[in-house]
């Protein structure tokens, strides 16, 4: 069993003496481990966000099985080093996809995103808008997408402003008015990439993506929400960039 592909890293972690564990996200295969030999040699390649060129081998398909070749091909955590807020958005997304993925499944609508996101990490004012949509990504890649293209009440596609936090349809600020005390605000420009972006929309759009992956990703596991996206909200909230 083999296979070749372009993977971003997850993580690695040591394995006896001369030897990791690596872990990758590849657009055609998923999420996968393997043992990577010259650990000291290979373990610069292998910081979390980087892009490389993997092949993956194993006899039999169950097995774990070991990365060779194993090529750095961009090199996006060392490139974000200067910046503390981007590498801690890299790390949160990358826990993220390690946290909420099954192993060994594609989902290249969701790795399309992430290089995306990743791609924009240099661009300060762009990035943690897009990380958000990464997130609503990674639900609905989860298969808890959540809907807004129109009200649940009226059927109108415009002025959608609410979400419900039980059916995670949207509403517009009218339909929604009179239950905005228990809805979730719903950030303009996660509906139109057109809108202003606004002081306070990324805080709402954070809000209502933790919200769904709390209670229909990490809470059906017994697991609590990373660590590593807590720190990332927090670093933009000090920076005012929420």
């Amino acid at each position: 069993m083999e296979w070749v592909d372009d993977a971003i890293v997850l993580g690695a972690r040591p394995l006896g003496e001369g030897k990791l564990v690596a872990e990758v996200f590849s657009r055609e295969h998923g999420r996968y481990g393997g043992v990577v030999h010259a650990a000291r040699k290979s373990q610069p390649i292998l910081q979390a966000g980087n892009l490389v060129h993997v092949g993956w081998k194993a006899r039999l398909s169950e097995q774990l099985g070991f990365f060779s070749p194993l090529e750095l091909v961009e090199p996006h955590a060392t490139r974000l080093l200067d910046d503390p807020i981007a590498l801690t958005g890299l790390s949160s997304a990358v826990t993220l996809i390690r946290a909420a993925t099954p192993e060994r499944q594609a989902y290249p609508q969701l790795y399309d995103a992430v290089m995306v996101l990743i791609e924009a990490m240099p661009h300060t004012d762009v990035w943690p808008a897009l990380y958000t949509r990464f997130e609503l990504g990674l639900l609905s890649a989860m298969g808890y997408g959540l809907d807004l293209t129109r009200c649940a009440v009226t059927g109108e596609t415009g002025g959608l402003a609410w979400v419900s936090p039980r059916t995670g349809r949207a509403a517009t600020a009218e339909a929604g008015a009179p239950h905005a005390d228990v809805l979730l605000r719903l950030a303009p420009f996660l509906v139109d990439p057109e809108a202003e972006l606004k002081s306070g929309d990324v805080a709402d759009a954070f809000a209502l993506a933790g919200y769904f992956l709390e209670r229909r990703v990490f809470d059906q596991r017994g697991e609590g929400m990373p660590d590593a996206r807590r720190r990332l909200i927090e670093r933009l909230g000090f920076a005012g960039r929420l």
